[in-house]
């Protein structure tokens, strides 16, 4: 009998709130593996005993197999349903934690972190932001990304909460890390078991002619599209600004000598605790100006202000507390930025019909810094110490630079094509 499909007039808001919740926390705990060093950098590397440019490197490899993998990622996305993502991926990222919990040699490592890319990138990720498009109207979608994101938030700081428990009650950093690992692929496996009863069938969710499976027409027509284009340029320099603020964790650690305790509690209010205030605060800022643009232009100032902060604040312990709270507001500036930034997709009306091929497109181009910007980062902290901490900050200052003038460009744009519009719609004939 074939499953009854939906659509999201028919969802009631306590499963309309759950299948949000499986994108936001459930995102935050599928990903939480992978982006352990963003909490638990200086313990992972003890506990892994490898360098900074190793460490750093996982995450490249990790971040090449992601940007070969979005564009089939989006294309599968418009063609499998999906409760079939949510539950595969989930379930299949468990049984990576657990490998991954074993602690292998480092050539290992890197296998599984290529693994990752499959289940998280190829599988998981077309779910994570196209069940939102399906969760209400196209005017909701910068609010719906905010609450994801919030419950992103919450989930990561609640799974990493929990594992620095687990890891603070051994006494040797592997037994944690390992334990940690162990705690986090049980909850992941319990989210796929939980996907695969709740998540409905929907409405137009998958191409159904089989003549046009995995159609070309439908990635060139996102292709063509500007809209893909400008979102992914403003992503590509958002995304950077918002993984070069997990290095105020060891920069707090190395430069001004905070204890690791301390610096774990920072890390996981920094990337998970404020995004439960800051993606909403951003989506619902964005909702009432009605432009997202507007919105990235306002936080990405701001970001680049406190990376200017860094540069020119002196290494000591007197500015420890000033550094920790810049340290917070760039984490609530840079977490706002990225749950937003996709909504520019909208904003620029990406058609629903190609939102995965265009999601596809925006990942591979946004998510480049992935590749490769861990590994820079790492080897300019191991190479130059402490003052690699210095050409880090003015590289993320530079990219918010870069991120504005990308926003201001595409209003450009819309209103030139508006403009266009306008001035093309025909006169009624005098009466």
């Amino acid at each position: 009998m074939r499953k009854k499909e939906v659509d999201y007039t028919q969802l009631s808001k306590m499963k309309v709130l759950l299948l949000i919740f499986l994108s936001g926390a459930g995102s935050g705990a599928i990903y939480a593996p992978v982006y352990l060093k963003n909490v638990f950098y200086e313990p992972l590397l003890l506990g892994l005993n490898i360098s900074n440019a190793q460490l750093g490197l996982l995450s490249g490899v990790y971040g090449i197999m992601a940007t070969l993998l979005y564009i089939p990622c989006g294309m599968i996305a418009d063609k499998l349903r999906l409760r079939t993502m949510a539950a595969g991926g989930f379930i299949s990222t468990a049984l990576v934690t657990f490998w991954y919990a074993m602690l292998p040699s480092y050539s290992v490592l890197i296998v599984i972190f290529v693994v990752y890319a499959v289940t998280t990138i190829l599988v998981f990720w077309g779910f994570h932001f196209k069940v939102l498009r399906f969760c209400g109207p196209e005017e909701k979608y910068p609010s719906l990304v905010g609450l994801c994101y919030a419950l992103y938030g919450l989930g990561g700081l609640v799974i990493n909460g929990v594992a620095l428990a687990v890891f603070n009650n051994f006494s040797d950093y592997v037994t944690g890390v390992r334990f940690s690992l162990l705690f986090i692929g049980v909850l992941i496996l319990a989210l796929g078991i939980l996907s695969f009863f709740m998540v409905p069938y929907f409405k137009g969710e998958i191409v159904t002619d089989p003549d046009k499976k995995f159609n070309i027409n439908e990635f060139m027509e996102a292709l063509k599209h500007p809209g893909v284009w400008l979102s992914s340029m403003i992503l590509f320099f958002v995304m950077i600004v918002y993984m070069g603020m997990n290095y105020t964790t060891p920069y707090l650690t190395d430069v001004f000598g905070a204890p690791l305790a301390l610096v774990g509690v920072i890390g996981m209010v920094r990337y998970y605790g404020i995004a439960i205030i800051a993606a909403p605060a951003l989506g619902a800022f964005t909702t009432k100006i009605g432009s997202p643009c507007k919105a990235i232009i306002c936080v990405m100032i701001g970001c680049g202000l406190c990376c200017g902060a860094y540069v020119i604040m002196p290494p000591t312990g007197f500015f420890l507390t000033v550094a920790i709270v810049i340290t917070l507001i760039i984490g609530f500036l840079a977490n706002g930025a990225y749950g937003v930034t996709s909504s520019v997709l909208t904003e620029t009306h990406v058609p629903p019909h190609i939102f995965g091929a265009a999601t596809g497109l925006l990942s591979v181009i946004g998510f480049l810094p992935e590749s490769f910007m861990h590994q820079a980062f790492g080897s300019m902290i191991d190479h130059y110490g402490n003052t690699g901490y210095t050409y880090i900050f003015l590289v993320l200052l530079g990219s918010a630079l870069i991120a504005v003038l990308g926003c201001v460009a595409t209003r450009r744009v819309l209103k030139k094509k508006e403009a266009q519009e306008k001035s093309v719609v025909p006169l009624l004939p005098e009466e």
